[in-house]
């Protein structure tokens, strides 16, 4: 199997997991137990973990302000348990995919596409060294409902390529908000779509391209240097690396048939319309 592989059924799959950080479904019923706004992202995502400290979710969670996570987390366990949150998210996420895709959610192929996915997933557990948040959600019970055992997957792969990423960014000695920075300068996001939602004020931003210009990453205009260009894709290729351990039990013929299975779900969602997150 080819690295890129682990990529593409990655992004193929990342919205049936991802849909639960922007459904309205998910920050009501986050409100119903007391947990508003950017709190419900930060404490049901890191709840598998356990009562964790703000200090543990701006080390895993890597490119948000710490000032936006140390405001969401202040008092949040107080409120909620870790796993009335994580009940509520998996209830949240069942229903915001099925408000969507609608006669989609309970058919064989998702049946299928539950089977292959899982079996990618329960590989990476075979591989927890390294990966904090990733470890916290392996810990979870399967749900039954093979549309949850769907999301539960590609959750569990996420963390995992998430982990992989971060731990590949660190080593090139790249920080939480350069690491935007050049994610903006890959031009794939606009730098007021990456700024915003991670709430880093311009004197942070600045301040980050500047430092990454003093390591010869980005030119002047904020454009990759030849040395930053290489940084970054040395990254990908890493993440992509690490990442193809979970998929190899499906081999190409596998990972082509779980993406075929999953496009007709991520279109659905897809143009369910816009995603928009909770306010700060």
């Amino acid at each position: 199997m080819e690295p890129v592989v682990a990529r593409k059924t990655h992004r193929t799959l990342e919205m049936i997991h991802g849909l639960v950080y922007f459904a309205p479904e998910a920050t009501e019923a986050y409100a119903a137990l007391g947990v508003t706004g950017r709190s419900g992202y930060f404490a049901s995502r890191s709840a598998a973990m356990g009562p964790v400290s703000a200090e543990m979710v701006i080390a895993t969670f890597f490119n948000f302000n710490p000032a936006l996570v140390r405001r969401a987390m202040d008092g949040v366990w107080d409120i909620v348990t870790p796993e009335a949150l994580l009940a509520a998210r998996h209830r949240a996420a069942g229903e915001a995919i099925r408000n969507r895709v609608g006669d989609l959610a309970d058919t064989p192929e998702v049946a299928e596409a539950a089977a292959l996915a899982r079996t990618a997933a329960e590989e990476a557990c075979n591989h927890l060294s390294g990966k904090p948040l990733f470890a916290g959600h392996a810990t979870l019970p399967w749900p039954d409902d093979p549309l949850l055992v769907l999301w539960h997957a590609q959750t569990l792969l996420r963390e995992f390529r998430g982990d992989i990423h971060i731990a590949a960014m660190t080593a090139e000695g790249i920080d939480g908000c350069e690491a935007l920075v050049c994610h903006a300068a890959s031009g794939d996001i606009a730098r007021q779509a990456l700024q915003t939602s991670r709430a880093w004020p311009d004197e942070d931003w600045d301040a980050a391209v500047a430092s990454l210009q003093r390591k010869g990453h980005l030119n002047a205009d904020g454009s990759f240097t030849e040395k930053g260009a290489k940084s970054r894709q040395w990254v990908e290729d890493q993440t992509d690396a690490g990442a193809l351990l979970a998929y190899e039990p499906l081999g190409d013929d596998g990972c082509e048939r779980l993406r075929f299975l999953c496009r007709p779900l991520s279109k659905a969602i897809v143009a369910s319309g816009p995603l928009t997150l909770p306010a700060q």
